[in-house]
């Protein structure tokens, strides 16, 4: 089941992209009066294809191969490798034939309407959820073996401020553009006053080893609701008991509660907790709770199920504001930007060496698997993957790589230079080079992708 949904969300996720990609390229010929012979979302290698429908000029089809796209323009050189326009005459319909401005923006398209497709992601989803803001004043739950917990940051740890600059939000801590910078401190509090603590220059290649930050606000186990007639209801748990260890082991954060539980079912465990009778406004203050609350001892035996019947309260500090359609462009134009920027500084680190270029790029099996695993997530976490990956998608094709919209960008901007057409037989050349690299990378990192999962 997760091959099938690991597989179903990347051609998903592959299908909106090549698609958005394309139809910039599509439009913009169109637009200028070029012939479009072919639109292909999935490559038909070898003539195999799922369909295809022929409407005017343009064959519409979807090929077999789910790793991309195509849009074959007339009169231009590209991944067909079509060489029988250039034994006849340009026509005033094909690419070859039209002013170099027109074929610089026809080849500017597909980056361009993936950066469309992000930000319109962004905007929408700032439309619908708005902003929430999760307050510092929540203390930090850091996972064993993290790259945090590498850092010498504990469970409970409040942070104060990065690179020096103060923070209110663990929104402002783990902004993607920290990661991307040169370097990254940690300024916290601690119960024996404030340290600084210094990320490592490959923080990022170690984060894509393990899928995940390792840190995220701290949720203390507080129990909101008790079930009738379940375990901890025959044990005698109430709403608003903070559970402080199982097994006389310590626990801090609910994950750590729902994992010893789960890991026993039908066996007795023994739950440690500590009540204090809530004040009339309802407010939980754990810490009030650690210090003055009544300490109980409880057996209990959890079902087959794993579980013992009790619901989490919300105790983190979180401020949400809904914005109107205005506040909603500026914030969502604010994060494309910095996810752009995050990108160029990330690719400048992989370039420089500072990160693992082995680990810290993925070919299509560790975009399928993070493509699954942010669906898995929710439909929010799934979209701001898709419009990560989009921003991804228009830097690459924009690198002046031959067979890349931003090698053939630099070769239209060339022969507009010198004011004339390179020689066929080079630009020819120049594109099986080209294709030649990309196979070879991709070949790479599909392996890089095994080896390295």
């Amino acid at each position: 089941m997760d091959f099938i949904s690991t597989t179903f969300y990347f051609i998903v996720a592959i299908f909106i992209l090549v698609t958005v990609h394309e139809l910039g390229h599509f439009l913009t010929a169109k637009l200028f009066g070029m012939r479009v012979d072919k639109f292909y979302i999935g490559f038909d290698f070898f003539n195999l294809r799922l369909w295809k429908k022929k409407i005017g000029d343009t064959e519409y089809g979807i090929g077999v191969f789910p790793l991309g796209g195509y849009v074959k323009i007339a009169g231009m050189v590209d991944e067909s490798l079509d060489t029988e326009f250039q034994q006849k005459a340009p026509e005033s319909w094909e690419f070859r034939a039209k002013p170099v401005w027109q074929r610089l923006v026809v080849l500017a398209g597909g980056v361009s309407m993936n950066m469309v497709l992000a930000a319109a992601i962004l905007i929408g989803m700032a439309s619908v959820y708005g902003e929430s803001r999760t307050s510092v004043a929540n203390p930090a739950y850091v996972e064993e073996g993290s790259v945090y917990a590498s850092m010498g940051m504990q469970t409970g740890d409040r942070f104060v401020a990065v690179n020096g600059k103060p923070v209110e939000y663990w929104e402002e801590v783990l902004s993607p553009e920290n990661f991307a910078g040169r370097t990254l401190t940690y300024t916290i509090l601690r119960d024996d006053g404030r340290r600084t603590l210094r990320a490592p220059a490959d923080i990022l290649t170690r984060i894509n080893e393990t899928q995940a930050l390792g840190i995220r606000p701290l949720m203390p186990p507080v129990i909101d609701q008790v079930l009738a007639n379940q375990p901890a209801d025959r044990a005698g748990l109430k709403p608003g008991a903070l559970i402080t260890a199982i097994n006389e082991k310590q626990v801090y954060d609910w994950s750590e509660v729902v994992e010893i539980i789960s890991m026993n079912p039908g066996k007795t465990i023994s739950v440690a907790w500590k009540y204090l009778a809530p004040p009339p406004d309802g407010t939980v203050d754990v810490r009030k709770i650690r210090e003055f609350g009544t300490l109980t001892v409880s057996d209990m035996v959890p079902a087959s199920t794993g579980k013992i019947g009790i619901g989490l309260k919300q105790t983190l500090v979180i401020d949400r504001r809904h914005l109107n359609p205005v506040d909603a462009t500026f914030y969502g134009l604010d994060q494309t930007w910095n996810l752009t920027v995050t990108t160029v500084q990330g690719f400048g680190k992989i370039l420089t060496g500072q990160e693992d270029f082995r680990k810290s790029l993925g070919g299509p099996i560790k975009i399928a698997r993070i493509a699954n695993q942010s669906a898995e997530q929710g439909l929010s976490s799934f979209l701001y993957f898709l419009a990560l990956l989009s921003i991804s998608l228009a830097f690459i094709n924009i690198l002046p790589i031959p067979a890349l919209d931003g090698g053939q960008f630099v070769l239209n901007a060339i022969e507009g230079i010198i004011g004339r057409e390179i020689p066929f037989q080079v630009k020819m050349r120049i594109q099986q080079v080209g294709m030649a690299l990309l196979l070879t990378l991709f070949l790479f990192f599909i392996f890089n992708d095994i080896i390295n999962p």
